[in-house]
């Protein structure tokens, strides 16, 4: 079926999404989001970050739809029509979903070790969400020890439940999840236990913000002074395909791969994120791109630079040349004739 968004026509299959075949335009129409993980079963629609303007809903009903919907859990109808990036209200609700995000979240920044690949980050960046209305006091929880490699920030979870489906979908026990409801829910552990089975790791990949961070990497280093490499290893548990995080020859920490999305390609195991910090033991592809436009690459230098040529004729220029000739005898305290002759004593 045909769908058409910013005035891109696509074709896709049924049953696809509004933010799948967003995907396939690419560019701008691709709405942010933030609990959103296409590798994981029923996950999205809780953060409204994906809103979309339907302004026909389909070829049998071409009346549009009254409220933006989030474009993440909508599927598409044959002629339907969507704006995303040319839609005021779909940016304007964005900007106000992102403040409201950051209403509870702690300015972290500094010490947060997901800085510079936070989706949370790049999210209030493109939005522009520089100032705060909020003046009441922001909620707080108390620390939690959950395992010895990973570190639990509640106050800055924005209840994505992305860690919760991924250990619903990928972990044979899950011992924790989100407790409390309204303003007083909370990701927790389930009477304390440790989360420890061996693809609990993961939990740090699918995180859109620093609530979940490992370990073994805290306060080491900004992941903007790592270079990033792909690197593979033989491993009966996963595919042992990694990305290697190096700080000149030290493995400052190891991830899985993530594709343009920001999403993990493969799921890897606790042995392989862990337990192997040495070069050696890893066969190293070559270097890894960014995924997508991040504040970590901003001055992204395998991006091509372009070289700027100023379109001018010869007359324009000596234009200048002669302007420029003319303020310098302007403010010069010397005649035409002495400046000529202080610069054949120079020469």
């Amino acid at each position: 079926m045909k769908i058409t968004i910013d005035g891109h026509i696509v074709d896709v299959e049924p049953g696809t999404t509004i933010l799948q075949a967003a995907r396939v335009v690419g560019g701008d129409s691709v709405p942010p989001t933030m609990c959103y993980y296409s590798k994981l079963k029923d996950c999205g629609g809780k953060c409204r970050c994906c809103l979309v303007e339907v302004t026909k809903g389909s070829e049998r009903d071409p009346r549009p739809m009254p409220k933006l919907q989030p474009s993440c859990v909508t599927a598409v109808q044959e002629g339907m029509e969507v704006k995303s990036a040319t839609s005021e209200r779909a940016i304007k609700s964005r900007r106000a979903v992102s403040e409201f995000l950051l209403i509870n979240h702690p300015l972290d920044c500094p010490v947060c070790d997901q800085a510079g690949e936070c989706d949370l980050q790049n999210l209030a960046y493109g939005n522009g969400n520089f100032k705060s209305r909020y003046v009441e006091p922001k909620r707080t929880f108390e620390p939690e020890n959950i395992g010895p490699y990973i570190q639990l920030h509640m106050n800055r979870c924005i209840l994505c439940y992305r860690c919760v489906k991924l250990a619903d979908q990928l972990t044979p026990e899950r011992v924790h999840g989100v407790v409390g409801r309204g303003d007083h829910a909370q990701i927790s552990t389930y009477i304390e236990r440790a989360i420890d089975n061996d693809f609990s790791g993961n939990v740090i990949d699918v995180c859109p913000v620093g609530a979940l961070t490992d370990k073994t990497f805290r306060f080491k280093s900004r992941v903007w002074f790592n270079k990033p490499f792909n690197a593979h290893r033989h491993c009966t548990k996963c595919s042992g395909k990694v990305t290697l995080w190096m700080f000149g020859d030290a493995v400052q920490r190891v991830t899985a791969r993530k594709d343009q999305w920001h999403e993990v390609e493969e799921f890897i195991c606790n042995e392989c994120r862990f337990e192997h910090k040495n070069a050696e033991e890893w066969t190293i592809e070559g270097p890894r791109k960014f995924e997508k436009p991040s504040v970590i690459n901003v001055n992204n230098y395998t991006e091509p630079i372009h070289k700027v040529k100023i379109e001018t004729d010869d007359l324009v220029l000596e234009g200048r040349e002669q302007d420029r000739k003319k303020i310098s005898m302007e403010n010069s305290p010397y005649d035409e004739n002495e400046l000529e002759a202080i610069k054949k004593t120079r020469e």
